[in-house]
């Protein structure tokens, strides 16, 4: 059975990581043209956020969801959030004089737990469906696949080429990337739809 799970769990966080890897790679850019956030800081969030998604699947897991699936990508408006609050601030301001729009560990798994929404969908199910034991081994294999996560964040947001290119609008290009990622989820989690007809 270890063999099949294995791969279940691969697959379930493949699926629904790639945003997460577009922040990551934002924030180590950010790190690189900025000095800002430190790189112990972004790994501490990512760590900290994806502990707290996963304790929220385990929680919708044991039938402890207080909220339906459909209005869990609410979350996705705390990632919007932190992109317009960023966005207002470059408003009559000097780049230099402006501090990272994510730059302490606690912003940072704020976003990431914000941008769980699917995984959070996707995970109970998964857990639901193991018993104890194969549920602490996807959760190390998930904690283990968060590592590699931030080293390829890391690579691509270190990456010459892309530091070079992307360098000179960093400053709005991570709240823009937070937006996207928070409208992904509001859309992709059905919220939107949830919100349009209960209006």
């Amino acid at each position: 059975m270890t063999g099949p799970l294995l791969v279940t769990a691969v697959a379930a966080f493949a699926g629904t990581t790639v945003d997460d890897l577009v922040i990551l790679a934002a924030l180590f850019m950010a790190r690189r043209t900025a000095g800002s956030p430190r790189a112990t800081a972004i790994i501490a969030g990512q760590y900290v956020g994806f502990v707290a998604i996963l304790a929220a699947a385990l929680l919708a897991a044991t039938g402890l969801s207080v909220v339906p699936e459909r209005w869990v990508g609410v979350l996705g408006l705390v990632p919007v959030g932190f992109g317009m609050w960023g966005l207002w601030r470059l408003r009559g301001a000097e780049a230099e004089s402006r501090p990272p729009l994510a730059s302490t560990a606690t912003r940072i798994a704020t976003i990431t737990f914000a941008n769980g929404a699917d995984n959070i969908s996707v995970f109970t199910p998964l857990f639901r469906s193991l018993h104890v034991a194969a549920s602490l081994v996807a959760i190390a294999l998930f904690l283990a696949l968060v590592a590699v996560c931030c080293a390829i964040g890391a690579l691509l947001g270190s990456h010459r080429v892309v530091v070079a290119t992307l360098g000179r609008i960093s400053h709005w290009l991570v709240p823009v990337v937070f937006i996207a990622v928070g409208v992904i989820v509001l859309i992709a989690s059905g919220t939107l739809t949830a919100i349009r007809e209960t209006l």
